[in-house]
């Protein structure tokens, strides 16, 4: 009796190891990587470029790519512990440059105005003090944002009549358009 139940038990060992395996094996795909951030960094930087950072990056660590500030970057103007976004685009003002009494190629810059000024809001004081920009200017950039809408980038400063490529670029340092 003993040799019957040996030999079941061992044919049975024998059976569940021989046989074919039932169902699907499973696939183990790898863990997930975070993608990149890619972001340009603009304006007032020692390497102004396009960089690749990690997501949770903040703006601090951009600027560190590019190289840190130059000399004549406005920090007051730059939230440092920003995070980034992809394909945000971070720009450092200069701080305005001071007149000099009796320079005509001196811009006009009012102390009591902080730099950037959002063009989306900006008063006709406010976009007076910008280099280059007059009463009749500025009523026409609020005539034109009040008739249009927001500006959606400083660049579309352009399509308001009388502003051309030379005046763009005399005050695209001292501008923005809601934080872009």
């Amino acid at each position: 009796m003993y040799c019957v139940v040996c030999g079941l038990l061992s044919g049975g060992i024998l059976f569940l190891v021989t046989r074919p395996p039932r169902g699907q094996p499973v696939l183990l795909l790898p863990a997930p990587t975070a993608t990149s951030l890619l972001i340009h960094v603009a304006g007032a930087v020692n390497q102004p470029g396009v960089y690749s950072l990690p997501p949770g990056s903040r703006v601090q660590d951009a600027i560190s790519l590019a190289g840190g500030f130059l000399p004549e970057a406005n920090l007051q103007a730059i939230n440092l512990a920003a995070l980034i976004k992809d394909g945000e685009r971070v720009f450092v003002p200069k701080v305005p440059a001071t007149p000099v009494p009796g320079n005509a190629d001196s811009p006009e810059v009012s102390s009591s105005v902080q730099y950037p000024i959002d063009i989306n809001t900006a008063t006709q004081a406010e976009l007076e003090s910008l280099p280059g920009i007059g009463p009749i200017t500025a009523q026409d950039i609020i005539a034109f944002r009040d008739q249009n809408g927001a500006f959606r980038t400083i660049e579309e400063i352009e399509n308001v009549p009388g502003i051309g490529q030379k005046t763009f670029e005399t005050i695209k340092e001292f501008i923005t358009a809601g934080g872009n």
